[in-house]
């Protein structure tokens, strides 16, 4: 009883903070997203409000900044509706930047910083902008995408000298906003627009093609920025350390508004590196940083730090944080508090763990599940369906069942709309009709879960991922986490892969060690640890992963080549049940295994 007492009330009274702070976000107002800010910049102006290296700025100078940039929208005839996509690094600038946007009714379109060529072609061309802003420091990959460009863009160089060789095609931001007063424009120049519109444009990660982007309302960021911060209680004298990218809704949302929506200061750094973490996080004070759970694995696998737990954090943010690091992380950083929370940036579930068991991405107790929009349907991994009962609605997932999570989309509630992405065809592929009743609509959101009995969520893998083998589904996420566990494999990337004369898939991983694995001692290790059927078949060992900007595995390329030892130049094994140990595939083996001569 005294158990239950405590979670119930540590889990209450961290929603109350968290309700409370977002209490009048409300999608029918004419409060947006420049009007935020602008609350802050009154409230705490002459407060720290963003550091970079040396430079720090407060609310004040980060304002005016903004006000140059609405400014410059003015003076170009720049209007509401529009879109100017932003192409620029983390860097001290950054919020201001699309801040000053937000300020005429422009919607920024927010540009992954690490593509080039007709990927970064790709998404400047979707977003419909008429403008760009590209960050002198991405020159080179900015050449790379011109000539994929659609026609009609005026291209902005900015925080330096528009470099030599470009200046016929691109013109000078810096030198704009010179002449531009910093004066606040009024209110009015929004009119008209309602905080359940359109504030910016972000793209999806593309970790299986081309990203997509996604329409980011006013009232979805405001909750973003504003909720995550009151559960970790922060206030002025909070110092974010914000090493994801800013593009990104976990960085350049949640971590910054975390402390920005309370008076505090961002610490912002180019990229995450591992090596000069605890140095940054000693230097500048910071007593909050923002994660991605393979973020934390990266830390968790270097050598030990002197300053690793003689800083001052105190809470960290973030999502994807696997059970098996959880523990080890916190225990060996000295870190006290961890708020776990799940969300898309264009999806309309978010969970929120802000109190609960090591591994869960979020509860919802059955006395608050009407205030909630989640549930869990069956999943059939084979046929990638979700199959339907005999009246031919969807079936829910009993409890320590994994199913797929599934939001209803509730248009008359903003947290629970699915705005979806710029194309309609990309829209309609994530909703479910007709799910529990004629008529009902749910968001997709392609993640395999799980619930116990006190409501709370437990992440398995990602739809597509899993598969089957051997007549048993294998969850990649689970086998990725297990292979980490051994000794010097700093990453693990799981995968399933065909081969002729089997149903399902072989499960395949790529290894990525300090030193080359010891086989032998990797598959006892594995034969303790897995069933038969989870254990990877292939092993693959890599010298890198390719990863995502925000560290998401890439998974196509590596299906793609599959065990075929003439597409891969790196070393690849299979587990021999003749032998029982990881053996070498050579041309010899590979076409062995494709006859049927050597059976698996």
């Amino acid at each position: 009883m005294l158990s239950t007492f405590k979670r119930e009330a540590g889990y209450l009274s961290g929603m109350l903070r968290m309700l409370k702070s977002v209490k009048d976000v409300d999608a029918a107002s004419n409060h947006l997203l420049a009007d935020e800010l602008e609350m802050r910049v009154d409230a705490f102006g002459p407060n720290i409000a963003f550091i970079e290296d040396e430079r720090e700025w407060t609310y004040d100078q980060t304002e005016d900044y903004a006000n140059r940039v609405a400014g410059w929208c003015e003076s170009l005839g720049v209007v509401k509706g529009d879109t100017v996509a932003v192409f620029v690094r983390n860097r001290l600038e950054y919020v201001a930047l699309w801040f000053g946007l937000s300020k005429r009714g422009v919607i920024p379109a927010l540009i992954n910083f690490q593509l080039a060529g007709q990927a970064l072609a790709h998404c400047v061309n979707i977003s419909d902008a008429s403008h760009v802003v590209v960050d002198v420091d991405l020159i080179d990959s900015w050449k790379s995408a011109r000539e994929h460009l659609d026609d009609g863009l005026t291209e902005w160089a900015a925080f330096g000298e528009v470099p030599k060789g470009h200046k016929r095609k691109m013109k000078s931001f810096d030198a704009a906003l010179s002449d531009i007063v910093p004066n606040r424009p009024p209110k009015a120049v929004r009119e008209g627009l309602t905080a359940g519109g359109q504030g910016m444009k972000m793209f999806t990660s593309g970790t299986t093609g081309l990203p997509k982007a996604a329409k980011v309302t006013h009232v979805r960021a405001q909750n973003y920025m504003r909720g995550l911060g009151a559960g970790a209680k922060a206030g002025p004298k909070d110092r974010m350390l914000l090493v994801l990218p800013l593009y990104h809704a976990t960085g350049g949302l949640v971590g910054m508004g975390s402390v920005f929506s309370n008076g505090g200061a961002c610490i912002i750094r180019p990229k995450f590196s591992a090596s000069t973490f605890w140095d940054d996080a000693v230097q500048y004070g910071a007593t909050m940083f923002t994660y991605v759970g393979e973020l934390c694995r990266f830390l968790l696998s270097t050598p030990p730090h002197p300053l690793e737990r003689d800083h001052k954090i105190e809470w960290i943010i973030g999502n994807g944080l696997r059970p098996e690091v959880w523990e080890s992380f916190t225990a060996r950083f000295n870190i006290p508090h961890v708020i776990e929370f799940y969300g898309a940036t264009e999806g309309n579930v978010s969970l929120i763990n802000l109190d609960g068991p090591v591994g869960a991405v979020g509860r919802v107790p059955s006395y608050l599940k009407w205030k909630f929009n989640i549930d869990i349907i069956r999943y059939d991994v084979e046929t990638g369906e979700n199959p339907r009962g005999s009246d031919g609605f969807a079936l829910r997932a009993d409890d320590d069942e994994v199913g797929e999570v599934i939001g209803e989309i509730r248009e008359d509630d903003p947290r629970f709309r699915f705005d979806g992405y710029q194309t309609k065809e990309a829209t309609q592929k994530k909703i479910l009709r007709d799910v529990f009743k004629p008529g009902d609509a749910w968001f997709r959101t392609g993640d395999l879960m799980k619930r116990d009995g006190h409501g709370y969520y437990y992440f398995i893998d990602r739809v597509g991922d899993t598969f089957r083998w051997k007549a048993e589904n294998v969850a990649t996420n689970e086998v990725a986490g297990v292979l980490s566990g051994f000794e010097g494999v700093t990453q693990a990337n799981v995968y399933g892969v065909e081969v002729p004369g089997y149903d399902g898939r072989a499960g395949m991983a790529a290894l990525v060690s300090d030193t080359p694995p010891d086989l032998e001692k990797l598959k006892a290790y594995l034969d303790t640890e897995l069933p038969h059927y989870a254990r990877p078949v292939f092993l693959r060992l890599s010298d890198e992963s390719e990863t995502t900007s925000t560290f998401k595995f890439k998974k196509t390329n590596l299906v793609k080549a599959g065990f075929d030892p003439n597409r891969i130049s790196e070393p690849v094994y299979y587990c021999d049940p003749q032998t029982g140990a990881y053996e070498r595939v050579d041309a010899e083996t590979f076409e062995k295994i494709n006859s049927g001569a050597i059976r698996l």
